[in-house]
């Protein structure tokens, strides 16, 4: 983690954007920007959560680690959210490990001042209490999803829900980081991502994965997908996907 030498706007994230002006003014001058690296660790389950995050252009995984040190995703934050819903939602702690999925900035702000923020009321309470919801839906339709929907089908959602997030059409991440985010063996996301591949979906050089046709995945994903980007656009008034908002 780095301080931004040139920081990104924080109206890059979609719930900073909504504020009002007088509050986002308010917010604004407690936020501080940083950076981090793929891979990068925020905290660790259990630990004391001192920031919320706001991503910009980063996106931050939600794992949960079972005893034999096995991962699997519950969620991810990107422009859309925030990181750090338990601060405000009367916890100190949580209990998966957030870990950056995609390199790049996000603001942060201290858990006393988003404590104070949010006692305060209005629209920064509502858009918080919002997103947790929405944050809810995408939890429990990737537990669903990971229990009954194919691998293959799994890696499409979690392609889409990336490319949703970034401004390119490329993903810097291996196999054994995916297979990570989707608590399956690196072979069954290895046989998935050729079969994409050998559809002209999707290209895989050397950790970088190429979106080529996002229609296509969008015909090829599970209903899991379209189900967390309605109820994000019903709750906080617009889509996180390209194709819904």
């Amino acid at each position: 983690m780095k301080a931004n030498a040139s920081p990104t706007n924080a109206l890059e994230n979609h719930l900073l954007a909504a504020l009002p002006a007088d509050d986002f003014s308010r917010v604004q001058s407690k936020l501080k920007s940083v950076t981090f690296k793929l891979g990068e660790v925020l905290y660790e389950s259990g630990d004391k959560m001192d920031y919320v995050y706001f991503p910009t252009t980063a996106i931050i995984s939600m794992l949960y680690i079972m005893e034999n040190g096995r991962t699997a995703e519950i969620g991810v934050v990107g422009n859309d959210g925030l990181l750090g819903n338990a601060l405000f939602m009367g916890g100190e702690t949580t209990t998966s490990r957030a870990i950056i999925q995609s390199a790049g900035d996000t603001f942060r702000m201290k858990a006393e001042d988003v404590k104070a923020e949010f006692a305060l009321g209005g629209m920064f309470q509502q858009m918080l209490l919002r997103y947790t919801q929405a944050l809810m839906t995408q939890i429990s339709q990737t537990a669903v999803c990971n229990r009954l929907h194919s691998v293959e089908q799994q890696l499409c959602r979690w392609l889409l829900r990336s490319h949703d997030r970034l401004d390119s059409d490329k993903l810097v991440m291996t196999h054994d980081l995916i297979s990570n985010m989707l608590g399956v063996q690196r072979g069954g996301v290895t046989l998935a991502a050729q079969k994409l591949a050998k559809r002209k979906l999707i290209k895989y050089i050397r950790g970088t994965i190429s979106i080529i046709d996002r229609q296509g995945l969008e015909e090829a994903v599970c209903e899991c997908y379209e189900v967390v980007n309605v109820e994000y656009n019903r709750l906080l008034g617009r889509g996180i996907s390209r194709s819904f908002g």
